[in-house]
């Protein structure tokens, strides 16, 4: 079975007990996938983009609500002060 790495760069478990700041420098900021046994367990990415892309998240958790309310208001039927 083929597995699809999103990263240029891999270790292993074992590596990464070694000395996971060095790989980590080594990255210069890029995705490292750890792999155990063989297979993508989880990625490895600076503070800083997991920063952003936590942003990014509620960014388009907003914008999903805007087009929420959007669609609510769309049978509103707007009136004055005056017609009150």
């Amino acid at each position: 079975m083929l597995t699809k790495i999103h990263a240029a760069y891999t270790v292993s478990i074992t590596e990464l007990k070694k000395n996971p700041q060095a790989l980590i420098n080594d990255a210069h900021g890029e995705a490292i996938a750890l792999l155990n046994r063989n297979k993508p367990t989880a990625y490895i990415i600076p503070a800083e983009t997991y920063e952003k892309l936590m942003d990014l998240a509620e960014d388009l958790e907003f914008e999903q609500i805007i087009e929420e309310r959007k669609a609510e208001k769309a049978g509103a039927v707007e009136i004055s002060l005056d017609e009150l």
